[in-house]
């Protein structure tokens, strides 16, 4: 522990977080006080967990595929479920791939893909100035992050190499977002969340974008609802890239995964 809490001054704090509704006060009272540095900021954790704020935004950091990633205030939190994401797109990665995480929030999905793998080449961007500072602080020297919308910021070097694009874009129709949990709603960026009407929007925009900055044979992996996978495979099949649904049961997670079609004749 980085400040020293007796068992009483731990009970306390469980006692704070589970009257505000914590499930799992606990452990959340274990891992504040471990990050805490001193008496002062563990009392300020605890006064900002207890007021609503994401725990991982108190930490300042969030546990995603075994490393800690840098999550700043206002920043989107990435979702365990998402590692699933990652885990596929680590199956179909070459040595030494070019890899774009697009919506990168954090950059997480960049990060721990680059962890996993001996090496790629990865360019990230998110329209989000704080997320943006967020994830250069996660990318560090291991790749580029640019500020701007979608692929607008992408040096047009990438046109045609891009054998990963990891797009974790957001799916929730506009009309459900006012039912999200008040942890995502109130302090994550509308713009992380909502998807438009159907939750489809962003999606259309990047399929629409996607095979002229696919290498041949290259993939589109996008997360999605399970209620809303039919709709974005034939979303994503009118763009001329062939998708897939892939699913799991254990993180409750289903991604869409579009190939770019080999030229005839390969």
């Amino acid at each position: 522990m980085s400040v020293s809490a007796s068992p009483l001054a731990v009970s306390s704090i469980v006692t704070t977080l589970r009257a505000v509704g914590c499930v799992f006060a606990e452990d959340e009272a274990e891992l504040i006080v471990s990050t805490a540095a001193d008496h002062a900021e563990l009392a300020a954790m605890v006064e900002r967990r207890a007021a609503g704020l994401p725990l991982e935004h108190v930490l300042g950091w969030a546990e995603f595929s075994g490393l800690r990633i840098a999550v700043d205030p206002g920043v989107f939190v990435p979702r365990r479920r998402t590692e699933f994401l990652v885990r596929q797109a680590a199956a179909l990665a070459g040595p030494g791939a070019v890899v774009v995480d697009l919506c990168c929030g954090s950059g997480a999905l960049g990060t721990a893909l680059a962890a996993t793998l001996d090496r790629i080449e990865l360019h990230a961007a998110d329209v989000e100035p704080a997320a943006v500072r967020c994830a250069r602080r996660n990318v560090g020297d291991g790749g580029r992050v640019y500020e701007g919308d979608l692929f607008e910021p992408l040096p047009g070097s990438l046109r045609g190499r891009v054998e990963i694009l990891l797009a974790n874009v957001p799916y929730v129709p506009t009309q459900d977002v006012e039912l999200l949990p008040p942890e995502a709603r109130i302090h994550e960026p509308r713009v992380a969340l909502d998807g438009g009407r159907d939750g489809l929007d962003v999606l259309r925009r990047v399929t629409t974008e996607a095979p002229r900055w696919l290498a041949p044979g290259g993939h589109l992996l996008v997360e999605t609802s399970e209620r809303q996978a039919a709709r974005a495979e034939e979303t994503i099949a009118r763009s001329g890239l062939i998708p897939r649904v892939v699913t799991s049961d254990e993180l409750y997670a289903t991604v869409v995964i579009a190939t770019r079609p080999e030229p005839s004749g390969n």
